[in-house]
């Protein structure tokens, strides 16, 4: 296994374990390349877990609960790190909440939330592969845009 020289926030948030390839989703759905602070990407790292892997590492700054389940939908099981004075002080690991409100685009365009000014709402379903449920249109989707 090989170290890797990765730069060490102070203060700030780690993805650790996104599965290779999807960092990039990540750091387009937190508008990364709109934050003035240090953002660093590794991409196709070894990894005991997943073989390999993507880590975001992101100086001074916490996630709202909205962007761990926008993450959670694009990597799920991913863990999160909050890092305090360049040490991990929290770790836990997210997963795809069961209830979403305004994370999602219903795909259906007859749907009430894409045609009047709703909140969308949907519900995981125990399909496999991913699939969310519309709470209006009742329909189930496996490809969806996230707001």
């Amino acid at each position: 296994m090989r170290a890797y020289r990765v730069y060490a926030i102070e203060k700030g948030t780690v993805i650790d374990h996104i599965p290779a390839g999807k960092a990039l989703k990540v750091v387009e759905i937190l508008k990364l390349d709109q934050f003035n602070k240090i953002v660093t990407v590794g991409m196709n790292l070894e990894s005991k877990k997943l073989v390999r892997k993507d880590i975001v590492k992101i100086e001074n700054k916490n996630l709202s609960k909205q962007e761990l389940n926008k993450i959670a939908l694009i990597a799920p099981k991913v863990t999160i790190n909050i890092i305090k004075n360049h040490k991990v002080d929290e770790k836990f690991k997210i997963e795809i909440p069961d209830f979403m409100e305004n994370l999602v685009i219903c795909p259906n365009p007859n749907c009430i939330s894409r045609n009047e000014p709703t909140s969308s709402k949907f519900y995981k379903t125990k399909e496999k592969p991913l699939t969310l449920k519309c709470h209006y249109c009742e329909k189930g989707f496996k490809d969806f845009k996230l707001k």
